[in-house]
């Protein structure tokens, strides 16, 4: 099985990445966590090239062979590009999913066109699951309701945790400490959630990806080179 960081835009200012991540599985499978900013669509810079499907293309995936899309949540960074994979399933909380239909001055009402694409198939988890072999979804709210992280068993890397938005940098680590960040709904979720993935880190010896962190991303293995 193979991890692909994917870079899918540039928060300015901070110059921090927009991840998406590949999985590919040894029996063939194609698993896409999140789907990066939109073009044009927001604050995020997305360079010529950089989305998606851009990004997949480079490394000999096309659009129809993604299997399934794993929705960490629904903030415009991370939805983007949806609308390219209406073959995919797309897996997500069932509490997150029905957040933005249920509430409507949330900032995640701006995702609806996105996550309501005509067509998509949404296949709803509550709490932790297990995707498939070797890739478990981990319950993560705080930064929003129903937020989840994805840890991938890598057979020569050993196990990686995809943190994404539930511990965005590594100055977050410290669950007591970490900063509340703006755009975090649940001080209370955020912290019980972040203690409980260093924990997992820590008993799996895992290396934790964090979503948002330009220092940590120039020292990781970026697309077209993998984790394995």
């Amino acid at each position: 099985m193979r991890l692909y960081l994917l870079r899918l835009g540039t928060i300015p200012g901070l110059q921090a990445p927009v991840p998406g991540y590949l999985i590919r599985t040894d029996d063939g499978r194609t698993v896409l966590v999140d789907t990066g900013a939109a073009p044009g669509g927001g604050p995020v810079q997305v360079a010529e090239g950089e989305d998606v499907v851009a990004t997949l293309s480079r490394l000999g995936v096309r659009p129809e062979q993604v299997d399934t899309v794993v929705c960490s949540h629904l903030d415009p960074d991370h939805v983007g590009g949806h609308s390219a994979f209406p073959g995919a399933e797309f897996v997500i909380q069932r509490e997150h999913l029905d957040l933005p239909r249920s509430l409507p001055r949330q900032r995640l009402v701006c995702t609806r066109p996105r996550c309501d694409v005509p067509g998509l198939r949404h296949r709803t988890v509550e709490g932790d699951a297990e995707l498939l072999p070797g890739v478990e979804l981990i319950a993560s709210g705080g930064h929003v309701p129903g937020h989840q992280s994805v840890l991938v068993r890598l057979a020569h890397t050993g196990p990686v945790l995809l943190a994404v938005d539930a511990i965005p940098v590594s100055a977050a680590l410290d669950a007591d400490k970490r900063p509340v960040l703006p755009f975090d709904l649940d001080e209370k979720e955020l912290r019980a959630s972040t203690r409980r993935l260093v924990q997992l880190a820590r008993a799996e010896n895992a290396l934790i990806v964090h979503g948002h962190d330009a220092e940590q991303w120039r020292t990781l293995r970026i697309a077209p080179e993998y984790y394995d």
